[in-house]
């Protein structure tokens, strides 16, 4: 016999069904207005009927009607923490003061702060940039960067800070299109992310970076290889600057993927020169070449497919020593990428399984860190460009950067914020509420292209100007500038380390000089590196 606690659990469900029976009587001896409550209660009833018999949720099955309210609070937490509890310096994953910044930049609003930081700066991970006692004064700021090298015969001037890859199919045809008319407005490059030019970057008329991953989309033989002539069709575009060869990307490196054959649009096929109605696969792995020299040889068809428009390659740093196979080839066959971009593990639009989100692939600066001081120790850094990504959205996240090695920067979810995006985290189920991440025609509706694409100009603008003057600060003429003396890293409460100490850049040429002692753990790592294999030497 149950005792009358546990019976407890059925209060909810009883009350309902009395009500129905109050509700019933009630209209039948005093007004019909009382059948609207009993069919909400009757409703109910059936409901906590449902529960006591259905299999699946335990607590449905013994608080029938009442569980439902645990579920209820259970979908809207994310939006009860980002409103009501997480404080603004709370990272999950970017905080409120990051996102309210790129806001109020991109609305044009006053993005000026009151009564202080609210950085804790005592706590070890703080940095700064240290300033002069004769600040620059810098007027134009639009800062730029060429990109090109001795093998490249169409170098293009780069911006400082540009859009980062994300491709059409996983943001929506308006989000696509404002951001590309923003770079337009802005003069700044958009890269296509692997989904290839759709009709609507090229609505947008902004610059591309052309990004070639595994799939080989809007290059793709009909059985998923490179395809020479799809490519030089494709990269012939006016469009289109320059040529990034994926590796692998923050949010999941080392993962392949997959679009279902559900979700594949006609635009989405058409723009990735796929078939309708099959399931579109993105191998982990490139089969145009498997070892570095070919990867090399590869890179240079691409440069000589595209008409000399300069060509490079983006990867997170994972083994390291495969990093210093791709310089060793370089150097064996003499061609040289004219960029590198180096994506952080913490960066990430796409959606990816949480033990790569969380667990595989290399911080940012670390990572850029690795491949400025490698490329210096091999005497090629001269010759070839570093991009970074990873949340940069201000104009403090760019000059750390570039401090730390990087000639410009991309971002991607600063973009998004721009164009709307509110970290909803809903990207990867199709409902994104803003339109940003979906292929909903109805969402997506909700955004417009015409004053998104000014918030991006406006973004982009704003964050470079804020940058001008932290470089004029620091009395520097222009952000390329920024060394690593120029920094200052916390370590503890009373210990503090100049970015000197912290990240130096190594001598040019140390990895063939074995009578220094300054990178030696660089050189142990270049001794086991073979430029025709990325495979392990024997232990």
């Amino acid at each position: 016999m149950p005792d009358l606690s546990s019976m407890m659990r059925y209060t909810t469900f009883a009350g309902v069904v009395a009500a129905s029976l109050l509700c019933l009587i009630a209209a039948l001896i005093w007004t019909w207005w009382m059948l609207i409550p009993a069919a909400m209660f009757i409703f109910l009833s059936l409901l906590g009927l449902h529960d006591v018999r259905q299999p699946h949720h335990s607590i449905l099955r013994n608080y029938p009607v009442l569980g439902h309210m645990r579920f209820l609070f259970e979908g809207i937490r994310p939006e009860i923490r980002q409103y009501l509890i997480e404080s603004d310096q709370d990272e999950e994953p970017f905080s409120r003061d990051a996102r309210s910044l790129v806001y109020q930049r991109a609305k044009g609003q006053e993005d000026k702060r009151p009564f202080g930081t609210r950085e804790r700066v005592y706590d070890a991970g703080y940095s700064w940039v240290t300033h002069s006692v004769a600040p620059v004064e810098i007027e134009d700021c639009d800062f730029r960067v060429r990109i090109g090298g001795p093998a490249c015969t169409h170098p293009y001037d780069a911006s400082l800070y540009n859009i980062s890859a994300m491709s059409f199919g996983s943001l929506s045809a308006n989000a696509i299109q404002a951001l590309n008319t923003g770079a337009k407005l802005g003069g700044f490059a958009h890269d296509t992310g692997e989904g290839s030019v759709s009709r609507y970057h090229k609505a947008g008329g902004g610059d591309l970076i052309y990004q070639v991953a595994s799939g080989y989309f809007g290059c793709r033989a009909e059985d998923g290889t490179f395809d020479p002539e799809k490519f030089r069709e494709t990269a012939s575009l006016d469009q289109i600057k320059m040529i990034e060869l994926k590796l692998s990307q923050g949010a999941k490196p080392g993962h392949g993927g997959m679009l279902p054959a559900s979700k594949i649009t006609p635009e989405i096929a058409e723009a990735r020169g796929i078939p309708m109605g099959e399931d579109c696969v993105s191998p982990a792995a490139h089969s145009a070449f498997s070892t570095p020299i070919e990867m090399m040889q590869f890179i240079g068809q691409l440069r000589e497919l595209s008409g000399g428009k300069p060509v490079g390659f983006k990867l997170c740093i994972g083994h390291r020593r495969e990093f210093m196979c791709m310089v060793k080839a370089m150097l064996e066959t003499d061609i040289v990428p004219d960029f590198i971009v180096v994506d952080g593990t913490e960066g990430g639009t796409g959606a990816a399984p949480v033990e790569f989100s969380n667990h595989i692939g290399m911080p940012l600066i670390e990572g850029l860190t690795f491949v400025h001081n490698t490329l210096r120790g091999a005497g090629l850094r001269d010759q070839v460009r570093i991009g970074a990504a990873g949340k940069i959205i201000s104009a403090f996240d760019l000059a750390r950067a570039l401090a730390l090695g990087a000639d410009w920067c991309n971002s991607a979810r600063g973009f998004m914020f721009s164009i709307g995006c509110i970290q909803a985290q809903a990207c990867h189920t199709n409902h994104c509420p803003v339109g940003v991440a979906t292929q909903d025609p109805i969402r997506q509706r909700a955004l417009d292209v015409g004053s998104k694409s000014q918030r991006v100009a406006r973004f982009h603008d704003n964050t470079l100007k804020a940058l001008g003057e932290m470089t004029g600060a620091a009395g520097l003429k222009h952000p390329g500038d920024f060394m690593p003396q120029h920094l200052m890293v916390r370590l503890g409460d009373k210990e503090m380390a100049e970015g000197n100490d912290a990240y130096p850049y190594l001598p040019m040429g140390f990895l063939f000089d074995n009578q220094s002692d300054v990178g030696a753990d660089y050189r142990k790592r270049w001794a086991r590196a073979d430029a025709a294999s990325f495979a392990p030497p024997p232990c």
